[in-house]
């Protein structure tokens, strides 16, 4: 039997630990996490526990990890955004092949330095633009490279974020704020820039934008919630039933319907109704959507001109209920609409419409993103084992253009200029 491959976890959350890495455990003849940089004790603790890993490998800091010999043939760097190129560039240059959390990087030179460095060393570089690794994209774009709907003229993609994972991830979250993150196009939706540029498989040349932070406000704050900067769902007279963004009410009702994943168990890993009363009193989570430090975007549309006269445009939206995605594509011989399950066909030759539904991958916390997150970490895997760079649907320079797109969109939005898209 093939050894397995070995992997050193940076950054050990919610991505790293317990979506990448659980691959480690359902297949551990494919690979193993055999060491662990992760600075906060509970999530560390948790690697340890889930890997058997050797004390020897075990890190506060992934500094202190790239001192040492090299301990794994690969590393998943999934630490937070602001903090992605510095690692990523020197584990590369250490000779390890990378699976990196997207966005690559909050900015346009550290993403171009970080395709650089994979070339340069000649490893693997992964980018978790995992819908790419989806059933249901795949079979998308099965779909249109078929040519049943002739030459593609227009693309419609809607990203539905869902008006609490808004709240819980760009209002509350660790990615609210541009200067601690990066832009919500680019936090959010380079997986959206990167899904039309994998599906319509042309490069997108210009492009314009629009957007802005309408509702979580403190002008758009009820005036029975509480006032100051520190205020508290805790304290609003409005949490129990009339206000749709009350922390306790939805944190609240997955607690006791014991539903412990994302995102309960980002904002407690105490899973007690004391524990979730400490983290909404103390916390990040459990303040007002509308007295946080909050300034991304909560929607915005993007308008693309690709290769071939493809007109494309795309709208984020923190205002639906389902967090799922809408593609319309129209060609001259027919057109397709999917909603992240449904595939919708009809043939403007035959007048008929075909309906597919694709199953999404669910294996045990590796079914996220309609079953990419399992597609990516196995691809990778094999990939790493058979040296083999094809494997990766998601190499440096295609997802370099991606980060590209959305740069050049929150360049537009701020200042209404239309943007070329400039590889070089």
């Amino acid at each position: 039997m093939t050894k397995p491959v070995t992997i050193a976890i940076c950054g050990a959350g919610y991505r790293g630990l317990q979506r990448y890495a659980t691959y480690a455990e359902h297949f551990p003849h494919e690979c193993r996490i055999v060491a662990v940089a992760e600075p906060r004790q509970w999530f560390r603790a948790e690697a340890i526990a889930r890997h058997s890993i050797a004390p020897v490998n075990v890190f506060l800091d992934w500094r202190e990890m790239i001192k040492q010999p090299k301990l794994a043939d690969a590393v998943i760097v999934a630490t937070q955004d602001k903090d992605h190129s510095e690692p990523a560039i020197a584990f590369m240059n250490k000779g390890y092949d990378v699976l990196l959390e997207k966005p690559m990087a909050t900015t346009e030179q550290e993403c171009r330095d970080i395709a650089a460095a994979a070339k340069r060393n000649n490893v693997l570089l992964a980018v978790c633009h995992v819908l790419r690794y989806s059933p249901y994209f795949r079979a998308l774009k099965k779909v249109i490279d078929s040519g049943v709907l002739g030459k593609i003229v227009n693309v419609r993609h809607v990203e539905r974020i869902g008006f609490w994972h808004f709240a819980h991830s760009y209002v509350r979250g660790n990615w609210r704020n541009e200067a601690q993150s990066s832009p919500m196009i680019m936090a959010k939706c380079c997986h959206d820039m990167d899904i039309m540029r994998f599906l319509i498989g042309k490069r997108c040349l210009k492009l314009s934008s629009f957007g802005s932070l309408s509702h979580f406000t403190a002008e758009n704050a009820p005036p029975e919630a509480p006032k100051g900067p520190n205020a508290r769902c805790v304290e609003c007279s409005l949490a129990t039933d009339s206000c749709p963004y009350s922390a306790p009410k939805f944190y609240g009702k997955m607690l006791r319907d014991k539903e412990f994943d994302w995102p309960l168990n980002i904002i407690t890993q105490d899973f007690t109704e004391a524990g979730l009363a400490k983290a909404l009193a103390e916390g990040p989570y459990g303040r007002c959507v509308y007295r946080c430090d909050n300034d991304v975007c909560d929607h915005q549309v993007v308008n693309m001109l690709f290769e071939d006269e493809i007109a494309v445009d795309f709208t984020a939206t923190a205002f639906t209920d389902a967090e799922v995605r809408h593609t319309e594509i129209m060609g001259t011989h027919g057109e397709l609409s999917g909603d992240s399950k449904i595939i919708k066909v009809t043939d403007f030759r035959t007048r008929k419409t075909t309906t597919t539904e694709v199953a999404a991958l669910d294996i045990t916390n590796l079914g996220g993103h309609l079953g990419g997150d399992f597609g990516i970490i196995q691809d990778f895997v094999r990939a790493v084992r058979e040296r083999n760079p094809e494997t990766i649907l998601s190499g440096p320079e295609i997802s370099l253009e991606a980060h590209l797109m959305a740069f050049a969109a929150e360049r537009s939005r701020k200042t209404g200029s239309v943007e070329t898209i400039a590889l070089g």
